[in-house]
């Protein structure tokens, strides 16, 4: 077949077709679409029914990046941080030092039972000592598995935020490989310089981000994501430019405009959420693709065995180690380390080595490859059948399964006011967005005139509208006129 557009993009489109329908089976048969999207990439591939010889080790890193940015970004936002903040110091542990101490405890045994150096060692122990998010809850949700109290934002924090870490462990072991002259001290101060420039980078530009969004006027709501794509990509660039770790950077704005009042934060969201579930199929394709079977079979000897130790030795001791400060039932501690899987980011790691041109990069990233799919295929597969073992999953009397039940549990309101604003209050001329409203409450309406208004984030108070007010409680509704400063007796009811 020519290689034109026309052709580049239906093959594109078909493989994301026949992606999408082959990712339903993860909710039937507990496998995550991880797994499923990188088979189709590698039926497609070179050795694969497709026949397409994809091997641009630059272009797959290149769309690597950009996936992660679009993946790590859109779990920023769906973050809570009511939910995380009783974890926060256990997620923080678990991403950072638990991520150390399995690297260093693979590394070492690679070391120990192959012909690696210790820096080679190290540097395999770094790329997959990273969980995935995606692979986790993809089969958290396709088994309706609701876990005991504080699991799942654990496991959450944790996999959202140790990429960073990750990252940096392969790239400073990739130059000690490089430069076998250098002393693993050397990579002290590159740690903290990653970590600090990049956590006061990314707070920065999600506090930047959000001034952005609420003052500057779009004249298409449709343009606000857009707009915000783009100050996703400034933070990740930037940060990088300044030395510091742009995945961490992207995760922590994110974070941080989840957690704030958005102009249009709804229509942000959903189209986030939609782009993250496209750049994981791409990124998984584009995986597959580049992935020769035939030399993964060459290496599932070796692979097995250091798989079998990151799941039954390394990743159950770095949980263990990292989570001493904190009083947590040891069964919870077990199903946190199972719930270990890795994914699409080693392998896209895996592609510096390559790029580096060292001497074993195909060898590792085979490997890489092959620990991936043995951890998403033993692990994701049983993440049902042990949260069950180990007591950590809710009765199913305790689930909430309707969306309508789950939708009134957290949006009920138990209070309604008609609140008239005077000429003279200082919330007119403001948006609703600019308010800092209670979270408790909600505009439901605005009465304008002779017309009622569906309010968004970016709509203007005007003198003497009426705002139909939603709260939960009558404290809520205090908090409500104390925002507004008005005083009760000028409710209209």
């Amino acid at each position: 077949m020519t290689l034109t557009i026309e052709n580049i993009l239906l093959i594109g489109s078909l493989l994301l077709f026949i992606s999408i329908l082959a990712g339903k089976t993860s909710y039937r048969f507990g496998v995550p679409t991880l797994v499923l999207f990188l088979l189709v990439g590698m039926l497609a591939g070179s050795e694969g029914l497709g026949g397409i010889n994809f091997n641009d080790f630059k272009i797959a890193q290149f769309i690597g990046i950009v996936s992660l940015n679009f993946i790590l970004f859109s779990g920023g936002l769906d973050t809570t941080w009511g939910a995380i903040k009783p974890v926060l110091w256990q997620g923080i542990m678990l991403s950072t030092v638990g991520v150390l101490l399995t690297a260093v405890a693979l590394g070492t045994f690679v070391w120990y039972i192959t012909d690696f150096t210790i820096y080679e060692g190290l540097l395999l122990g770094a790329i997959v000592s990273s969980t995935d998010a995606a692979a986790v809850f993809s089969i958290l949700r396709s088994k309706s598995l609701a876990l005991r109290k504080n699991i799942r934002p654990t496991l959450e924090l944790e996999s959202g935020s140790n990429d960073p870490m990750a990252y940096i462990l392969t790239i400073a072991f990739l130059g000690l490989v490089i430069n076998q002259e250098l002393s693993v001290v050397s990579i002290i101060p590159l740690f903290f310089q990653q970590m600090i420039v990049g956590g006061i980078l990314g707070l920065g530009f999600g506090k930047i981000s959000q001034l952005v969004i609420n003052k500057i006027k779009l004249d298409f709501e449709g343009l606000y994501p857009v707009l915000v794509i783009a100050l996703m990509f400034i933070t990740f660039s930037a940060t990088d430019f300044f030395g510091g770790n742009g995945f961490l950077a992207v995760y922590l704005c994110a974070v941080y405009l989840g957690n704030q009042n958005l102009i249009h934060k709804k229509t942000i969201l959903k189209m986030f959420d939609g782009l993250a579930w496209l750049m994981q199929i791409v990124l998984f394709l584009t995986l597959g693709l580049l992935v020769y079977p035939s030399k993964v079979i060459d290496v599932i000897g070796i692979g097995l065995i250091i798989s079998l130790f990151l799941i039954f030795v390394a990743r159950p001791l770095s949980v263990m180690i990292s989570l001493l400060p904190f009083r947590m039932k040891m069964r919870r501690r077990f199903y946190i380390s199972w719930v270990g899987l890795r994914g699409a980011v080693p392998i896209v790691f895996a592609t510096y080595p390559l790029i580096a041109g060292i001497d074993k990069a195909e060898m590792i990233f085979n490997i890489v490859f092959f620990i991936s799919l043995t951890s998403v295929l033993i692990q994701g597969t049983t993440l049902t059948v042990i949260a069950k073992l180990l007591h950590v999953a809710l009765p199913e009397k305790v689930k909430q399964k309707a969306p309508i039940d789950i939708f009134l549990s957290e949006h009920a309101k138990t209070a309604m006011r008609e609140i008239e604003i005077p000429a003279d209050n200082y919330i007119v001329g403001k948006k609703i967005v600019q308010l800092e409203f209670p979270k408790m409450a909600i505009i439901a309406m605005i009465k304008r005139g002779e017309k009622f208004l569906t309010p968004n984030g970016s709509t203007e108070i005007e003198p003497n509208d009426i705002l139909i007010v939603l709260s939960d409680s009558q404290s809520g509704m205090d908090q409500v006129y104390e925002c507004l400063k008005i005083e009760p007796t000028e409710v209209m009811d």
